[in-house]
């Protein structure tokens, strides 16, 4: 069966899923964020074989996640350090493992603890603008700058996106026409909005008022 390829979709986490690749790409950036970063150290914690960490190593330097800096001089020896792209991933692993730790660790409890200042840490999704805490009732997935008008209009017609502009202040919520606000559009796409309705950011209660 031929693996479908997820680079080209319109999601970033699909294109982050593709990039990963597999299972050992994750890894081998979690002993690099731990401080293993040479070859034979990280090839002896995860007893993966050396043409496949080579691959993986030489994919994330060109990817850009890693440098390759030398560490010995009388022989070309490297060791491997996290960029600004490479250390942006560690919050996802911090996730990744705070899952795990919470839902495959069993009776024994997480095998690894990361600690600040000797705390436990967490990892949380927050508003950018007002900081609360978002769960995932409260959140709704809007179409962003990278979608052509093609794809923003087949995603608002299906109902699972907000058009773009459309989303602050709140859910979207239906009501008549004549307590409306003129209904946003989505540049470029020829969307519209169901006759006799329109999207109003914010509460019912606001939006009858």
């Amino acid at each position: 069966m031929m693996r479908t390829p997820f680079g080209s979709w319109p999601c970033s986490i699909a294109r982050a899923v593709e990039f990963l690749g597999d299972g050992w790409t994750p890894l081998v950036l979690r002993e690099i964020s731990y401080g293993t970063r040479r070859f034979e150290e990280i090839q002896e914690t995860l007893g993966l074989g050396r043409n496949m960490l080579a691959q993986r190593l030489n994919r994330l330097v060109d990817e850009g996640l890693l440098d390759r800096v030398p560490y010995e001089e009388r022989r070309p020896r490297h060791e491997y350090v996290l960029t600004a792209k490479g250390r942006d991933f560690f919050p996802v692993l911090v996730a990744i493992g705070l899952w795990g730790d919470t839902w495959l660790s069993g009776e024994a409890g997480p095998p690894v603890a990361l600690r600040h200042h000797g705390h436990e840490i967490q990892a949380a999704v927050t508003c950018v603008e007002c900081g609360d805490g978002v769960r995932l009732e409260d959140v709704k997935p809007g179409v962003g700058p990278g979608m052509t008008p093609r794809q923003a209009q087949q995603a608002v017609a299906s109902g699972r996106f907000v058009p773009r502009g459309d989303e602050a202040d709140g859910p979207r919520v239906d009501v008549p026409r004549a307590n409306a606000v003129e209904p946003p559009r989505v540049e470029g796409t020829g969307v519209q909005i169901p006759e006799g309705m329109c999207w109003v950011p914010g509460n019912r209660r606001a939006a009858e008022s």
